[in-house]
C-alpha cells in the first residue's frame, strides 16, 4: 500500500506545479513511511511514498522504470495473481529485475495495454507515462478499494491519492455545492465528485487516458445489476461453489513478505475471513475492538469465541471515552475532505494497535453489500411483499414517530427503524433506496444551507447524481439494491473510511469478499438466495454454518459502531456548541443557516435526538475541513 501522486503539464506555466512535486509526496508519506521518491521529465512529475508489501529491497522502490526506459509507473495496491502473470509475460520475452508485483503490472501494460486491467486480480490506483508517446494512462480498480482524485485545467492535469495533496499544487479552492448537499443526506461525498469544485474522483472501474492535452476517461468494468437470466445454480451447489471462491480469496490475501492479520468484530463476516485464513495453517493474529463503558455497542464475546475456538493469537483493544477524546481531533484532521461515518473513529484505534504488530491484514468488508447484510436489504424484502398493506402501518405510526428514537439503545433504535421503514413502504423503489440510504433527506439538507448554496444548476447536478446511482432500481429483484450498494454505499462509504483509517497507520487493509469472482458469481444468483423468509446474507450464512460459533446465529446484528451521540452530548457537548459549531463563526462562514443548525443542536440534547447526531458530526466533520482548508 502506498500513496501516489503526479503532474502532467500542458504548457510552461502548468510546469510551474513541479516545484510542488516533493512537497505534495511528503504529504502522503503517513501511506508509505519505508520509502519516498519521485521522478520528473520536463513535463511530467510523478511522487510514490511506500509501503513494502511485496519485495522489500530497493529495488522495487518507485517511481520505476521498465528496463527500457520508456514506461514509469506509480502504484498504490496489490496484484494478487502476479506469480502467474510473471511466468506468463517471461514466457512472452519479458524479464524481470525484482521480484515485486509492481514491475510486473508495468510490465503487463506494455504487454496488453489498457486491457491489462482485465488480467489484474486484486486492488489499485497506479499511473503509467509513456515517455515516447507522451500519454499517461491512469486506473482504479474494480470496486473503488483504493482511492484516486483529479484535476484538470487549460494548463496541467494533477492526480493523487488523496485530496490533501492535490491542494499542494496550488489549484482554486470552492466548495462543491452540489458535494456538500449529497454529503449533507448521506454522511460522505459520493464519486465523481469531491467537497471541492475542480477536483474529482476517478469512479471504481475506470481509467484516465492523457496524450498532451486530449484526455478520454472510459468504464472498463462494471457488474450487471440484475441475476443472469440464465438459471442458477440449485442453492446446494451454490454453496460449494462461494466457499472454494472464498477460499482461493482469503489464500491469495495472505500472500505478503511480511506479517499479515485479520479484523475480528465478532461478526459473521470477519469471523469467516479470519477462520478461513486460520484454516490456511498460519498463526493468525486476530485484532478486535471493545467498548467496556458501553456494551450496547459491544461484540467481543463473540469475537472471543471464535478466536477460541480457531487458537488465533487474539489481540484486544478497549475503547473508552479517555481514547476517543485524546485521539478525536488527529481523526477529524485526517480525512483529505468531510466524511461523517462515526465508526470512522473505531477503525482509526484497531488500525493503530494492529499496525503495530502488522503491516497487512484482512477485514470483512463488502459482504452486506454483495451478499445482503443491511437492515435496510431485509426491509426491503419486507417492502415488497407489505407494499399494498402499508395502510396497516398508519396508526401505530402516529404514535410511534412521536416516542424517543435513537440509535443508543435497544427499543428506541427499534422505533427508529419500524419509523424509517413506514415512511419507505409507500415509496417507489427508487425513492425508497434513496430514503434508506441517507441520513438526513433532501429537504432536511437544504435547510441546513444558505442561498448561495442552493442555486438551481447545484440542485439539478445533485438530481443528475442521484438519478446516476438509483436508475436501475426496478423492484424486479433485490440484486438491484445491492448493486446500488456495490456502486454507492461500498466505495464512498465503507471503503473509503477503511482506506483513510488504515492508511493513516500505514497498515493495509485486504477484503476478500471483494475478490471480482466472488462478486461476479455473487450477483449471478437470485437476490433470493442472498435474502429470503426473514434472514440477511442467507447464503454466506448457510454455507460457512458449521464453521462458526453457534451465538454468533443467536443474536442481531449490529454495525461496526461506536456511542457517538452519548459523546456529542456528555463530553463533547463543549466543542459542540463552542468550538465546532459556533454561532458567530457559522454566520461569518455563510454556508449553513444559524438556526437550522441550532435546532439541530437542540434535538441532540433532547429526550428524543433521532439522528441529530449524526447529522451534527457531519457538520462537524465539514467545519474542521473546512478550516484546515480555507484558513491555514
Amino acid at each position: 500500500m502506498c500513496g501516489i501522486t503526479g503532474v502532467y503539464a500542458f504548457n510552461e506555466i502548468g510546469r510551474i506545479a513541479l516545484i510542488h512535486l516533493q512537497q505534495a509526496t511528503q504529504s502522503l508519506a503517513h501511506r508509505g513511511p519505508d520509502a519516498q521518491d519521485s521522478f520528473i521529465d520536463y513535463f511530467v512529475g510523478m511522487g510514490h511514498c511506500r509501503l513494502s508489501i511485496i519485495d522489500l529491497s530497493a529495488a522495487a522502490n518507485q517511481p520505476m522504470s521498465d528496463e527500457s526506459g520508456r514506461y514509469v509507473i506509480v502504484f498504490n495496491g496489490e496484484i494478487y495473481n502476479y506469480r502467474a502473470l510473471r511466468e506468463h509475460l517471461k514466457e512472452m520475452g519479458y524479464s524481470f529485475r525484482t521480484q515485486s508485483d509492481t514491475e510486473v503490472l508495468l510490465n503487463a501494460y506494455r504487454h496488453w495495454g489498457k486491457d491489462c486491467l482485465h488480467q489484474l486480480h486484486g486492488f489499485f490506483a497506479f499511473a503509467i507515462y509513456d515517455k515516447e508517446d507522451k500519454s499517461l494512462f491512469l486506473a482504479r480498480d474494480r470496486f473503488g478499494i483504493k482511492p484516486l482524485y483529479w484535476y484538470l485545467d487549460e494548463d496541467r492535469f494533477l492526480f493523487a491519492s488523496e485530496l490533501r495533496a492535490i491542494l499542494h499544487y496550488g489549484i482554486e479552492k470552492k466548495v462543491n455545492a452540489t458535494a456538500l448537499l449529497a454529503y449533507l443526506q448521506l454522511n460522505y461525498v459520493p464519486a465523481p465528485l469531491s467537497m471541492l469544485d475542480a477536483v474529482q474522483q476517478l469512479e471504481p472501474g475506470h481509467f484516465i487516458l492523457l496524450r498532451r492535452r486530449e484526455m478520454t476517461k472510459k468504464c472498463y468494468y462494471a457488474i450487471a445489476p440484475q441475476a443472469a437470466t440464465t438459471p442458477p445454480p440449485d442453492y446446494e451447489k451454490a454453496q460449494k461453489t462461494l466457499r472454494d471462491l472464498l477460499e482461493k480469496s482469503v489464500a491469495k490475501r495472505l500472500i505478503a513478505d511480511v506479517p499479515v492479520g485479520t479484523f475480528l468484530s465478532g461478526g459473521i463476516d470477519s469471523s469467516i475471513v479470519s477462520i478461513l485464513a486460520a484454516q490456511q495453517g498460519q498463526k493468525i493474529q486476530a485484532f478486535s475492538v471493545s467498548f467496556p463503558e458501553n456494551r450496547f455497542y459491544d461484540e467481543l464475546p463473540y469475537a472471543e469465541a471464535v478466536a477460541r475456538q480457531y487458537h488465533m493469537e487474539h489481540l484486544v483493544f478497549e475503547l473508552r471515552e479517555y481514547d476517543m477524546l485524546h485521539h478525536i481531533d488527529h481523526i477529524l484532521a485526517h480525512f483529505d475532505e468531510p466524511f461523517a461515518d462515526s465508526s470512522a473513529v473505531a477503525v482509526y484505534m484497531i488500525s493503530k494497535q494492529a499496525s503495530c504488530k502488522v503491516k497487512a491484514i484482512l477485514s470483512g468488508d463488502g459482504a452486506d453489500e454483495v451478499f445482503g447484510g443491511y437492515q435496510k436489504h431485509l426491509a426491503e424484502y419486507y417492502a415488497r411483499r407489505w407494499a399494498s398493506w402499508a395502510w396497516l402501518f398508519a396508526l401505530p405510526y402516529q404514535i410511534s414517530r412521536h416516542l424517543p428514537q435513537h440509535r443508543g439503545g435497544f427499543l428506541p433504535n427499534k422505533i427508529r427503524q419500524f419509523n424509517r421503514f413506514v415512511e419507505g413502504v409507500r415509496l417507489t423503489p427508487q425513492e425508497r433506496y434513496w430514503r434508506w440510504a441517507c441520513i438526513a433527506g433532501y429537504q432536511q439538507a437544504l435547510q441546513l444551507l444558505q442561498p448561495a448554496f442552493k442555486e438551481a444548476q447545484s440542485l439539478k447536478s445533485f438530481e443528475d447524481l442521484r438519478l446516476g446511482y438509483i436508475q436501475n432500481i426496478s423492484g424486479y429483484d433485490l440484486n438491484e439494491v445491492l448493486h446500488a450498494d456495490l456502486r454507492l454505499v461500498l466505495p464512498n462509504d465503507m471503503l473509503k473510511k477503511v482506506d483513510s483509517m488504515s492508511m493513516a497507520h500505514a497498515l493495509e487493509v485486504r477484503v476478500p469478499f471483494l475478490d471480482h469472482e466472488v462478486v461476479e458469481f455473487a450477483f449471478s444468483l437470485p437476490g433470493s438466495y442472498k435474502v429470503s423468509g426473514g434472514m440477511r446474507k442467507r447464503l454466506l450464512q448457510d454455507t460457512f454454518r458449521e464453521l462458526l460459533p453457534k451465538m454468533l446465529y443467536k443474536r442481531p446484528k449490529k454495525g461496526f459502531e461506536v456511542p457517538i451521540a452519548e459523546w456529542l452530548r456528555g463530553p463533547l457537548r463543549w466543542r459542540v456548541e463552542h468550538e465546532w459549531l459556533e454561532e458567530d463563526f457559522i454566520q461569518t462562514q455563510s454556508i449553513f443557516d444559524v438556526h437550522a443548525v441550532n435546532q439541530l443542536k437542540k434535538q441532540l440534547f433532547s429526550n428524543n435526538p433521532g439522528d441529530a447526531h449524526a447529522r451534527l458530526w457531519a457538520l462537524i466533520s465539514f467545519q474542521v475541513w473546512w478550516k484546515k482548508v480555507f484558513q491555514s
